[in-house]
């Protein structure tokens, strides 16, 4: 994490555009599914799930990826799904980044929407390093096609208001469940579209507070991040991946 000192707010960033973006099958830099290992993930998610159906297997492949894959803070969102299963640990990001490789691999198109989240989401992780976190900070939600249709990675468990109703106090962002992991159980919900809000306030799963813009979808994260940059610059990702990157949330 970093301050807007270290951002990379030069880079113009664009409207969300108008049509939603197809999504695609295609390796991708990031998305490197051909390699072995993923191909072999894969193969595991495969033979655990016993079941052809796309969700069984994408939950499967969750399940396995949340088991193989530490979760550290890491600055580098760019950094290609294999590498980040080679290495056995990666953020929140990095592993959301595996899923989607997996699931490309097996066919299941995915695309991923932009959304540009308030840095204050992050304080609770941070609670002496507040003027140290980003002003705002760019992330690839994933989306796949299944049966037809695209559903949202909050969603693949179970609908959002099923979800809240089994968790009502939602993701906070504190102790040691992340935003990962967090899928399974909890609802996060960017848009508010499952919480009910009355004269007590809203949902505490509602975290539509916290996005300050939709930056559109995109057949890719490489697409987002061509886009609209990552949310530090170079330097600062380098250094502060050096430092963070065998750290285990708390």
């Amino acid at each position: 994490m970093t301050s807007t000192v270290l951002t990379p707010w030069w880079r113009h960033r664009r409207p969300a555009p108008a049509n939603a973006a197809e999504g695609s099958i295609a390796a991708t830099r990031i998305l490197d599914w051909r390699h072995a290992g993923i191909r072999a993930l894969l193969a595991d998610a495969r033979a655990a799930a016993r079941s052809q159906e796309e969700r069984t297997l994408l939950l499967s492949a969750h399940r396995l990826i949340s088991e193989r894959v530490r979760p550290v803070y890491a600055m580098n969102d760019a950094q290609p799904a294999s590498r980040t299963l080679a290495r056995g640990r990666g953020s929140c990001s990095q592993r959301l980044a595996v899923l989607e490789a997996v699931a490309r691999a097996a066919g299941v198109p995915t695309r991923v929407r932009g959304l540009l989240v308030d840095g204050s989401f992050w304080y609770p992780r941070f609670p002496r390093m507040r003027r140290l976190v980003p002003d705002a900070v760019v992330l690839a939600w994933p989306e796949f096609r299944i049966d037809g249709e695209w559903v949202n990675v909050s969603e693949l468990y179970a609908p959002l208001g099923v979800l809240g109703a089994r968790n009502p106090g939602g993701f906070t962002n504190t102790g040691s469940q992340t935003l990962f992991e967090a899928l399974s159980s909890t609802a996060v919900d960017w848009d508010g579209s499952a919480s009910v809000c009355g004269t007590d306030g809203c949902a505490a799963y509602d975290l539509s507070a916290k996005v300050r813009r939709d930056l559109g979808r995109f057949s890719s994260r490489d697409e987002l991040f061509a886009a609209h940059g990552q949310t530090l610059c170079p330097p600062a990702r380098v250094i502060g991946g050096a430092l963070l990157s065998r750290v285990t949330p708390a």
